[in-house]
């Protein structure tokens, strides 16, 4: 074990507070990168005798290795992984049931210690910053010190989800990056696709959403979908772009600076890690994690107390025994599984509202955003947000109207090009985008799917909205464009 410890008196120093806030700010940035196993050593105390006869207390470490000659086959990792799940042997019938999820089980030769080892550092991480953050001053973490962190957390978890308005550059980037940290923390420990993508969104759902970030705001809507969807599809692209970078001698377009620098933003503790092994050619480091970690420490003979902040730094060694370049080439037999981001879908549409007469407000056109999961030609689900500037018929001004639901599909006629369904769902609309102006709403509806090819959809369709707290009922009809990521879809 590494360890970097600042001693600090948070009552006489400002300035070390402030080194703190940097120190979690730039863990929190490097958490989805830090995926490791543990660190093991072991440190034992010796007597030894010295040349004049007298007897001195030696401490000595010694190093478990994880790695050697006899088990290098069976935890091989192609240096910034353990197990890839394509090189993993599975049973003729596993693809009968593609949804079946490993992550509790791990019977096909998954590494779940790993995956769980990974885990939780980083639980302890995250949490460690939020204990440590609750240390600076309030106008320094913007935290009411009157208001418990555990009643701020509550009241926030109870008021969402929200539509929250944030910006399109984090929504779209920002949490597709972070998700595609958790994605990559499975996909890395040898899980395929699908497993990975169920372990993203519990982590993204309930570590960060309603965990680390509940401590500041209320869990977003968006950000419970967009955080593991589009991981998902962020996530495999790192997972494959390194792989093939690694594999084709981490070289872009002919040049080492480029592949290397490309290998680091994708993920830089694996890629610090494999440069230290390279550069002695050896395997001395396997992985490595951090994590910042806060506590009181007694020092004086009146009872004083110092806070400790800690950032840890562990690595997992090997034996140190030299690769061979077999061995670093390894590659990978990639099985056919029917579930991979070809399920994701994306759609941008057109379409008119009807609005209830009790709204005051004249309907009109509004534009519509969908990213779903398209699981099989029979079922979909996605989530859809929809707006449109309406005319408010008492002040003649301009309204901002809004909805959002969690809708699903049954599909007809699943092995045809033309597929009529049925489509039902749930959310809210909202007017002036005013949080506190949101009604619940329930809709249900028919369309027709068109396969154009098996990366784009056509799809027009007719629903009916229902708000029962105002018992007003709306009508809309949208034709909208569907992207499916990667091979598309399969039917």
């Amino acid at each position: 074990m590494i360890k970097l410890q600042f001693n600090k008196n948070f009552k006489q120093s400002y300035t070390s507070k402030r080194i703190a806030l940097a120190v979690s700010l730039s863990t929190i940035f490097l958490l989805p990168t830090l995926l490791s196993n543990q660190a093991i050593a072991e440190t034992t105390d010796s007597i030894a005798t010295s040349t004049d006869g007298t007897a001195t207390k030696q401490t000595s470490v010694t190093l478990t290795p994880a790695v050697n000659a006899e088990n290098l086959d069976d935890i091989y990792r192609e240096h910034a992984t353990n197990t890839r799940w394509e090189n993993v042997t599975i049973t003729p019938s596993f693809y009968d049931s593609p949804y079946q999820v490993s992550l509790f089980s791990a019977e096909n030769g998954e590494n779940q210690a790993r995956l769980w080892s990974q885990t939780k550092a980083v639980f302890g991480y995250g949490f460690g910053v939020i204990g440590m953050i609750a240390l600076l001053p309030e106008d320094i973490s913007n935290w009411d010190s009157e208001e418990s962190l555990f009643s701020k957390w509550s009241d926030n978890v109870q008021d969402g989800p929200v539509w929250d308005r944030d910006t399109g550059m984090l929504n779209l980037i920002g949490h597709p990056y972070f998700g595609g940290a958790y994605y990559q923390v499975a996909r890395k420990s040898g899980y395929r696709q699908w497993d990975s993508f169920v372990y993203s969104a519990l982590m993204s759902t309930f570590y960060w959403e309603y965990g680390i970030e509940s401590f500041a705001e209320i869990p977003s809507v968006q950000d419970l979908v967009i955080t593991p969807v589009l991981g998902w599809a962020y996530g495999e692209w790192a997972f494959n772009t390194e792989m093939s970078l690694r594999e084709s001698g981490g070289e872009i377009w002919g040049s080492s600076m480029l592949g290397n620098t490309a290998l680091f933003f994708l993920d830089p503790v694996d890629y610090m890690s494999a440069g230290i092994n390279n550069i002695f050619g050896k395997q001395i480091i396997i992985a490595g994690t951090g994590y910042v970690g806060v506590k009181e420490i007694p020092y004086g003979d009146e009872g004083q107390t110092d806070n400790q902040v800690s950032l840890n730094v562990s690595f997992q060694l090997g034996d140190g025994n030299t690769l061979s370049s077999a061995s670093a080439t390894k590659s990978a037999y990639r099985k056919s599984d029917p579930v991979d981001t070809g399920i994701i879908g994306l759609s941008y549409g057109a379409g008119t509202t009807q609005l209830d007469s009790l709204w005051g407000v004249e309907g009109g056109i509004t534009k519509e955003y969908s990213l779903g999961l398209y699981f099989s030609p029979q079922f979909s689900s996605r989530v859809s947000y929809s707006k449109g500037l309406f005319l408010n018929e008492a002040n003649n001004k301009e309204e901002t109207y809004e909805t959002f639901s969690l809708d699903s599909q049954y599909y007809f006629n699943s092995e045809g090009d033309f597929r009529p369904y049925l489509t039902a769902g749930f959310g809210d609309v909202l007017w002036k985008k005013e949080d506190e102006s949101a009604k619940f709403q329930v809709n249900a509806g028919a369309g027709l799917h068109y396969k154009i090819t098996n990366n784009f959809a056509l799809q027009l369709d007719g629903r009916s909205y229902y708000s029962p707290n105002v018992e007003a009922s709306d009508n809309n009809a949208t034709l909208r464009l569907i992207y499916f990521l990667g091979k598309g879809q399969r039917n």
